[in-house]
């Protein structure tokens, strides 16, 4: 069974709709056998796919096809990620957690005052 590019990234939950599949697939964030596709082209089983977004990368190959949304026990049956493409994306998700961490937070909520000279501040009065 063969199904379009777009529903089945649906299907398989890379995408919260098919029409930002769709979309995706059209600006060429999506790739198959390191081609850009159109988002009517039809997936295969061993398909190998690159999927961007944003700053994240996933490399996967396709184990089934499936055009109905499932739940994500069985969506992540359906294809298989290749180990560098693990470590790269939990390596730049810890880079963003380090980064995170790192910025200065409040230790404590500003009371009434100090919202006030905050909105004043913002404004551009001292």
């Amino acid at each position: 069974m063969a199904t379009r590019i777009d529903k089945w990234l649906w299907s398989t939950r890379f995408y919260k709709t098919r029409s930002l599949a769709k979309k995706h697939v059209e600006t060429g964030k999506v790739k198959i056998c390191g081609q850009k596709v159109k988002p009517s082209r039809t997936v295969y089983v061993g398909d190998e796919l690159t999927i961007k977004k944003g700053d994240l990368t996933w490399e996967v190959q396709v184990l089934r096809t499936i055009d109905k949304r499932v739940g994500a026990k069985i969506a992540v049956e359906c294809y298989e990620e290749t180990p560098e493409s693990i470590k790269a994306r939990e390596d730049i998700i810890t880079e963003r957690k380090m980064i995170f961490s790192s910025a200065p937070r409040p230790t404590k909520h500003p009371d009434k005052k100090s919202r006030r000279k905050l909105i004043k501040i913002k404004k551009g009065g001292f």
